[in-house]
């Protein structure tokens, strides 16, 4: 991998989670592009990004990576918000979350995720996981046709057709959430992985007639939206997690492309300018921690707020997600949450690194 697409890699992973923290506190980074409409889309669009071919000749060792990678730091944070969820019952009142079980804790992370609502942003991570393994195998097979545009045609059909189905499904059951989250999200994987492989260098898709282009087909599919509100944009906006498409049918699968493609145009104009912005660089790096914590501290600013103005919890709304006063303070939710998350995830970063470090000391001393 390059100086230059590494980089560009980083910044567009800060962008990404950008969109997540701002689409919860319920505000747009681009005016066309409400909160929810395609910043998960765009998550793994870059996880197809990075997809190697040589793991298709490697099943075990992408395993055990994405493990490592994906589900090791998952349960990890699972088990402390477990404690930190319990520990709050007595100032809450109540346990924020579904009851414990062993399926809750196990099992629930690949239904929905949403077991702990102090995390539940981190639903995405065992979706994540299985979309990619499932990825691999489909991509194993097509591998004998040797035709891209037949790949293409394959993920493609999954990516359109996974609404329809969901809208036809006569039961929607946890394991029909998963599978069309998963077909769905395949076509922006592959999507990922066909840019980079086919497109990238070979073919200029940012001049200003593709920006003609994307800004005349988003406008038009904000004719699309239901109540036409810049800020909740509901119609283009899509909730993943649940497969709530409103009415939709392809109208999620579009604005997550032209979403994406705006995402990397933005990347593409604005790194010979960020590239060593280091907050935007950290960011990008922790993007995990980020996702992980961001929920838990606009709850923790909320609750010191509501203690300082004597505000009673009974009167905050929504329990996890609503704000004080977001009219006032949203931009400030922001900035904080930002930095909070971002620095912490740093400091995460640091103590592992020395941990591992002290831990191979000792493993390369014994065997000695």
């Amino acid at each position: 991998m390059d100086k230059v697409f590494s980089g560009e890699i980083t910044l567009l992973k800060a962008l990404a989670i950008i969109l997540v923290v701002s689409g919860h506190l319920e505000f747009s980074v681009f005016g066309m592009f409400p909160p929810y409409s395609f910043q998960l889309a765009l998550f793994f669009f870059i996880s197809g990004m990075l997809f190697k071919d040589k793991y298709l000749d490697d099943v075990a060792t992408y395993f055990k990576r994405r493990i490592k990678s994906l589900l090791v730091p998952y349960f990890a944070y699972e088990a402390v918000y477990l404690l930190i969820t319990i520990a709050m019952v007595p100032v809450i009142g109540e346990f924020f979350g579904s009851p414990l079980s062993l399926k809750n804790f196990f099992i629930t992370p690949f239904l929905n995720g949403h077991q702990l609502l102090l995390c539940a942003p981190l639903w995405f991570v065992p979706q994540l996981f299985m979309t990619l393994i499932v990825f691999l195998f489909l991509m194993r097979t097509l591998r004998p046709i040797n035709n891209k545009f037949v790949e293409l045609a394959f993920f493609a059909i999954l990516g359109f057709a996974s609404i329809p189905v969901w809208k036809v499904l006569p039961e929607h059951t946890p394991f029909a959430l998963v599978v069309i989250r998963t077909t769905f999200s395949l076509f922006f994987v592959y999507l990922g992985y066909f840019y980079v492989k086919y497109i990238k260098d070979n073919y200029d898709i940012f001049t200003t007639k593709w920006l003609g282009a994307v800004i005349l087909f988003q406008s038009v599919l904000w004719l699309f939206n239901r109540d036409y509100d810049p800020v909740h944009g509901i119609g283009l906006s899509y909730v993943l997690v649940w497969c709530r498409f409103d009415d939709q049918i392809i109208v999620p699968v579009f604005t997550s492309i032209t979403g994406i493609w705006v995402c990397l145009l933005t990347v593409k104009l604005l790194y010979p300018y960020l590239k060593d912005v280091k907050l935007l660089q950290s960011m990008g790096k922790v993007t995990y921690h980020i996702m992980a914590n961001h929920l838990f501290v606009m709850y923790v600013i909320t609750l010191i707020i509501f203690n300082i103005k004597g505000i009673p919890l009974s009167e905050k709304g929504d329990k996890i997600y609503s704000i004080y006063n977001p009219v006032q303070t949203t931009y400030l939710y922001f900035v904080a949450v930002m930095l909070i998350t971002t620095y912490f995830g740093v400091f995460q970063q640091f103590i592992y690194k020395k941990i591992s470090t002290v831990v191979s000391t000792k493993l390369l001393h014994k065997d000695t």
